[in-house]
């Protein structure tokens, strides 16, 4: 094993964006030009294929190309996520990449760079925007086994934990869509109410509420233990955790609000809009969530859930119409849905209980195959 600098492992390219003035740069699709959207999840190796962007013949002078077999690695914003090049290409200013040198692999090159996404995200200094320079990322050391054969051995060992974990994603992916075949099965579709049932605004089944951010320049409020929910992380159905906490006394001073454990939280901004989660503990929020704990003789939290999401497309669209870019508190209590008997609700419960196991299941089995990647890579 030795210790090393990424730039003593190739060459380094910081990448650009010819200039959309000039249209003969993009008049034809001869050479990929990546984004960092185009890159997969940030513990996945992404490859170059099925590219959305391209550039022209003709931008060739102008932009930072690389040959095949290039490690492409996201510097600003999102940190981290790891692409091989399978041809040609080039790639904007977020991006840096390596052609690397015969003293290491393509592949084991994206394994190391996946494993040391921790430290790449420590050294992004911006306060703001995360962000790892040129001369940063050429700094960066990393650890590595010098023999190729040992690389091809870590390599061969990777790829087989990454198809195990792919299979266990696909089972979980087969999962949700059974929950959903299930839910149009007992309640059709809710936006054409094929069942009829009668609609009831979702202020009749709580007292909905927003959140709100306590003062930033009072670092005791942000020194807690309290999670402090914003809605970009309303990103699955359950919530059991914060990036920020905040303190009890953030709650008395603020128009941040405790939330009861159980309750639905909906995004009322921008993308996030109805955007929603469950939590499963006690937390807080910002202003641009909503959120309510839903009376149980009602209604049914978990069918309220996959309604807004069947219904999410359907009111976005309403609210462009409009040109009304966010919601208010007003617009989410009287959002109606179709509100079939409880015990059918429940019925529905039960089964996503079920099915939530074996998801569960499917991610401990993702979890400890992550772990022996990173236990294997070194």
């Amino acid at each position: 094993m030795k210790k090393v600098k990424l730039g003593d492992l190739g060459k380094i390219i910081t990448g650009n964006t010819p200039s959309k003035k000039t249209l003969e740069f993009y008049d034809s699709n001869d050479i990929p030009f990546i984004k960092p959207d185009d890159f997969k999840t940030i513990d996945e190796i992404s490859l170059s294929k099925g590219n959305k962007n391209y550039i022209s013949e003709n931008a060739r002078n102008s932009a930072r190309i690389v040959p095949k077999n290039s490690v492409l690695v996201t510097c600003i914003g999102i940190i981290g996520k790891v692409m091989i090049s399978e041809s040609e290409l080039s790639f904007n200013q977020q991006i840096n990449a390596i052609v690397p040198n015969e003293l290491i692999l393509s592949k084991y090159l994206a394994y190391l760079l996946l494993y040391n996404k921790p430290k790449l995200d420590f050294i992004s200094n911006a306060p703001v925007v995360p962000i790892i320079n040129k001369t940063q990322f050429s700094e960066f050391e990393v650890t590595f086994h010098e023999n190729i054969d040992v690389q091809e051995k870590i390599i061969q060992n990777l790829e087989n934990l990454d198809n195990q974990i792919l299979k266990r994603r696909h089972q979980s992916k087969l999962l949700s869509n059974l929950v959903k075949s299930r839910f149009n099965e007992m309640f059709g579709d809710p936006v054409l109410n094929e069942m009829g049932w009668d609609k009831h605004a979702l202020k009749e089944f709580g007292i909905w509420k927003s959140g709100g951010t306590p003062k930033r320049n009072e670092e005791e409020f942000f020194r807690g233990n309290i999670p402090w929910i914003t809605s970009g992380e309303l990103e699955h159905k359950y919530i059991e955790d914060s990036f920020e906490k905040i303190s009890e006394k953030a709650i008395e001073c603020s128009s941040a609000k405790i939330i009861e454990k159980g309750s639905l939280l909906l995004g009322m901004y921008d993308t996030a809009g109805l955007k929603s989660s469950i939590n499963t503990k006690v937390m807080s929020c910002n202003q641009a969530i909503a959120f309510a704990k839903l009376d149980d003789k009602i209604t049914n939290t978990i069918y309220v859930y996959y309604v807004i999401q069947n219904l999410r497309s359907m009111l976005l669209n309403q609210q462009r119409g409009v040109r009304q870019k966010n919601f208010n508190l007003s617009m989410i209590k009287n959002i109606s849905i179709p509100l079939p008997p409880l015990s059918l609700q429940n019925e529905f419960a039960d089964f996503v209980a079920q099915v939530d196991k074996s998801q569960f299941a499917c991610q401990m089995d993702i979890k400890l195959w992550r772990n022996s990647l990173k236990s294997s890579i070194i």
